[in-house]
């Protein structure tokens, strides 16, 4: 072990005492609970979110607007592709998966319970005016996303199965750890990153998921968490131990499929309170700037709270930024980076754009938040209104006891695939910090403990997702940002070829062997 990891083993390793004293006086839950506040304050506070929104900004005006300047190419070159070019969705003999595979497993580690449950909490807290902040951060997230996947592409590597092996940690080592006198700071920064990962993929990925999908089912159809916890493991094991082939194969056909339904019934809400989307823009307009918080407040309170919840949740949802997703985009059989760093742009848009602008336009048009205030009403029929059953109550309005099992259903869809994508980043983070024999029982232990996720309180499930997003998000885009030089010379050299006639060479990899 080298001598950093050793002092910063020691360093968790000394709070322990005092995490133990806290979790013996008052619970261990309560004791979690306080120490993940403490630190969710520093990664949540103002400085990691300006440097969130400035990377955005950043990669957006390097690669001039490229997300709206090249809208018709990276939408013809996606979603487009998928029905007009046969090697984006082919199926491969090597250890890599298609690009349509690598799209729908990021997905299914992005759409899950933040589209439904996490949109909702975010109106709660910030009010309709967090939904226009969460449209700020995915359009400048959708270039850290295409910047992160590019990055991902040019420094991936083959492990000794021949599977490609990328991801921030990878482009921190050998990226930012290549530039002169930068080693060391890169190897720290990666190391740190992947840590982070791999707890984050019991909490964002994992327990988090679970907690929904058992809550859901136990209000709508009466099912005890305890049993949804066992299901789960159950389910999640026998795809997992079929590895990222496997996992690739089950996401393709549950996304598309998943968010389809879930687009229908939101469209279907949308047309019968079609009269009313010019009061819920209003109310996002008008509430991203109110100077009072949802329901009242302190002046300049409201659209504190409008920025951060609608910052969070959108990164939440689309996790541009955290460097997550890079890790099963760095698997697609593609050689261009900006191929795959458009995938991500798409993803993002997927994702935020369409997904939660419909979760939030369906919560707001169905007279359940008070669109002057920012205010949830007391109750509905007398069912006390929570995020969890904000929008299965907006869908149970209109299509009664079916509208609730849609939801319920759409929330084990999506998160069951969010369990199932992230278990592959967790799988790499450990491949990297511990070497390709552990993986396997990280798997174990990652099905094991989506039982926990069943049984945990709702808030602590939330507040530690939240905590571990932004430890993720640090290293990463102090990773982006030193290599945003390089994002920028492979979209020019991209640019210049596909739209000019270039013949200088493509820039595929950092390294010789695969360039």
């Amino acid at each position: 072990m080298k001598k950093w990891q050793l002092a910063l083993g020691t360093l968790l390793l000394s709070g322990m005492p005092a995490l133990a004293e806290e979790a013996s006086s008052g619970g261990i839950l309560d004791g979690i609970s306080k120490v993940n506040d403490v630190v969710n304050g520093i990664v949540w506070g103002a400085p990691a979110l300006i440097l969130l929104a400035f990377v955005g900004v950043l990669m957006t005006v390097l690669t001039k607007v490229f997300q709206l300047s090249h809208f018709k190419h990276w939408m013809r070159h996606t979603i487009g592709a998928v029905f007009l070019d046969k090697h984006v969705t082919s199926h491969t003999d090597d250890k890599s998966i298609s690009q349509f595979q690598s799209l729908c497993t990021a997905l299914a580690g992005t759409v899950g319970t933040g589209n439904i449950v996490g949109v909702a909490g975010a109106i709660m807290t910030g009010g309709p005016g967090a939904v226009f902040w969460m449209w700020i951060i995915a359009f400048f997230g959708m270039m850290v996303k295409y910047s992160e996947n590019v990055l991902g592409i040019y420094y991936r590597k083959k492990n000794s199965h021949g599977e490609w092996s990328g991801g921030a940690m990878y482009y921190l080592r050998d990226g930012l750890g290549g530039f002169k006198g930068c080693a060391g700071i890169g190897k720290v920064l990666a190391w740190l990153f992947a840590l982070f990962c791999l707890i984050a993929s019991f909490g964002i990925g994992n327990m988090t998921q679970v907690n929904s999908i058992s809550g859901n089912l136990q209000v709508s159809f009466g099912i005890p968490t305890w049993v949804t916890g066992i299901l789960v493991v159950i389910l999640v094991g026998l795809v997992v131990v079929g590895g990222l082939q496997r996992i690739a194969s089950v996401t393709e056909k549950i996304v598309p499929f998943m968010v389809i339904l879930y687009v229908i019934g939101s469209i279907v809400i949308l047309f019968t309170h079609i009269t009313r989307i010019g009061a819920v823009f209003g109310a996002i307009f008008k509430g991203a700037f109110a100077m009072k918080a949802a329901g009242g407040g302190i002046v300049g309170y409201g659209i504190k709270l409008a920025i951060e919840q609608g910052m969070k949740r959108g990164v939440f949802s689309n996790e541009a930024g955290l460097g997550s997703s890079v890790m099963v985009h760095a698997n697609a059989n593609v050689k261009e980076p900006v191929r795959q760093g458009m995938w991500g742009i798409f993803e993002v848009f997927a994702d935020t754009i369409i997904v939660c602008t419909l979760t939030a336009f369906t919560v707001l048009s169905s007279d359940l938040i008070d669109l002057n205030t920012g205010a949830i009403v007391e109750s509905y029929n007398g069912i006390t209104l929570t995020k969890a059953n904000l929008v299965n109550t907006a869908f149970s309005m209109r299509f009664g006891w079916f509208g609730s099992a849609f939801i319920a259903v759409s929330i084990t869809l999506f998160a069951f695939s969010t369990v199932l994508g992230w278990v592959h980043y967790g799988t790499k983070s450990t491949e990297y910090l511990l070497g390709e024999k552990n993986t396997i029982p990280y798997r174990i232990l990652y099905v094991a403990l989506t039982f926990g996720g069943a049984v945990m309180g709702d808030n602590l499930a939330w507040n530690l997702a939240d905590t571990f997003n932004g430890l993720m998000m640090i290293p990463n885009l102090i990773g982006v940002i030193a290599l945003s030089g390089v994002v920028t010379k492979i979209t020019k050299n991209y640019i210049d070829r596909t739209f000019h006639g270039s013949k200088e060479k493509p820039m595929v990899s950092a390294f010789k062997e695969y360039q």
